[in-house]
């Protein structure tokens, strides 16, 4: 994890705010002229396919330089902007969004790790005519004989003769492929079955020490309350006219823990995975300047100040035992959170155990550093122009911030009112902590305490709730999954 460094937050916020509002801007032309240009493209296509076919029956033309050019011009990203066969200008926007993300996590290095792929791919995905995330295309045929003539004349055989679902007559017939996939749209089948989060979810488990949490098990009830704006976020989703699967989508992005807000949109609302992981992982970056502000506001000079007493040691027994039980428990609770949980359990067994150093060590680097290439590349390749410029994303990026918001003061709240009850010997500042965002929201509870007393070392105590909080993400996504999946 990168080192937390010093944010502006009026210039974060207002670099992120006038991002957002020319989003605004962007998704209201483009829902008011998306319809037309569709036909226009259409039209435009259908005219090109005719000398495209006549052509294909030309196999040994003349050499000709200046046709040559000519098609080479014809063929540029430019072109095909303008005769609408390789995107518009709402791809050329998605580059300029694209290009200020990269911006700022080189520069201002906000979760370069995941930031960078992820615009990177935003890139790749909006470039005119590249093809990036083009589907496998098909040639239909009536019956089997015909499907095998037209194998034999792109030289393969009957093998490769599958039944598709024909998009055009919404009948399965007989398919053969004739063009591969951009490489994205390979990648990203590892998003789309699931595959990525949970490996991710594995390496998470392998890099943390949930010591402060079994020493503290009342860790638990601050990571569950953290988890407040997730719930209050589904409601105001609803209420916007998302459906029931869209707003648990949406709402997950309150657990700051992008792996899950993944793993749950792949599964209940894959059309919304572009703006929601965008989101997702833009707040994550934030949260240094996000969480001070509410935190700030939900507890006094007297409470930040509370020094606590340390943590008692943890054996190593327990360690062992505590991911199985985990396990088991929340498996046969909630199977749908079995996924996650499963993986951040193994991946924690492999660090304490002290038997699969090897692996621990793979699992903890090489592994978690590949699948965190493609998940951010794929993720990012979801965000075209033409289906991330809408009215849609900008509520998803509202919603966003108010989940973010709300869970953050739900666990300051819970926090406050257990150290009531303790007789003022917890400090509410912990509570912010019990958002998933692993070990950032928990320095942000370190950085704000000693803001108040320099001498006062709160780090260890929150990374309990910290640790709490991506079990409770990932139980409610599981919660959310067994509702809303069909």
């Amino acid at each position: 994890m990168s080192k937390l460094k010093k944010v502006s937050p009026k210039r974060a916020l207002a670099c992120l705010l006038a991002l957002f509002a020319l989003l605004t801007v962007f998704a209201a032309l483009a829902e008011t002229s998306a319809e037309p240009e569709a036909a226009e493209a259409a039209q435009q296509v259908e005219e090109a396919a005719e000398p495209a076919a006549a052509d294909a029956g030309n196999t040994d033309p003349d050499i000709n330089f200046l046709r040559g050019l000519g098609n080479i011009v014809k063929s540029t990203g430019f072109a095909k902007s303008l005769d609408g066969t390789g995107g518009d200008w709402r791809n050329y926007v998605m580059i300029a969004v694209a290009c200020v993300l990269l911006y700022l996590a080189i520069v201002k290095q906000f979760e370069p790790l995941l930031l960078l792929p992820i615009a990177f791919g935003m890139l790749l995905a909006n470039l005119p005519a590249a093809g990036m995330m083009s589907h496998p295309s098909f040639t239909f045929f009536a019956n089997q004989a015909d499907a095998l003539a037209g194998a034999q004349r792109l030289g393969k055989d009957i093998t490769d003769v599958t039944m598709r679902l024909n998009p055009a007559t919404g009948e399965m017939g007989y398919a053969l492929q004739t063009a591969n996939g951009g490489l994205l749209y390979y990648l990203y089948q590892g998003v789309k079955l699931g595959i990525y989060p949970p490996l991710i979810f594995m390496g998470v488990g392998a890099m943390t020490d949930f010591g402060p949490l079994i020493a503290n098990p009342k860790s638990l009830l601050l990571g569950a309350a953290a988890q407040l704006g997730i719930f209050l976020t589904f409601l105001g989703a609803k209420l916007l006219g998302f459906t029931a699967a869209e707003a648990g989508s949406i709402g997950i992005i309150g657990g700051a823990d992008g792996p899950t807000a993944i793993f749950v949109t792949t599964k209940l609302a894959p059309h919304l995975l572009g703006p929601i992981a965008v989101a997702a992982y833009s707040y994550m970056a934030l949260v240094p300047v996000i969480q001070p502000p509410i935190m700030k506001a939900l507890t006094t000079k007297k409470e930040r100040t509370i020094r606590m007493g340390q943590l008692r040691q943890v054996s190593k027994t327990e360690m062992i035992i505590f991911p199985i039980a985990v396990t088991i428990i929340v498996s046969l609770l909630l199977p749908d959170a079995a996924t996650l949980v499963g993986m951040l359990m193994l991946g924690n067994l492999m660090r304490v155990c002290g038997v699969v150093e090897r692996i621990n060590k793979t699992a903890q680097n090489e592994l978690i550093n590949i699948v965190t290439i493609f998940l951010g590349l794929t993720v990012g390749a979801t965000t075209q122009g033409s289906t991330f410029l809408t009215m849609q994303t900008i509520y998803i990026v509202v919603l966003g911030v108010v989940a973010f918001g709300c869970g953050t003061a739900g666990g300051v709240l819970l926090a406050k009112l257990m150290n009531i009850l303790s007789g003022g010997t917890i400090n509410p500042l912990i509570g912010s902590a019990g958002v998933s965002a692993v070990p950032m929201a928990a320095r942000v509870s370190q950085k704000v305490g000693q803001e108040e007393d320099p001498g006062n070392f709160l780090l260890m105590h929150a990374m309990g709730p910290n640790v709490a909080g991506v079990i409770g993400s990932a139980v409610a996504a599981g919660v959310f999954i067994a509702l809303f999946a069909h």
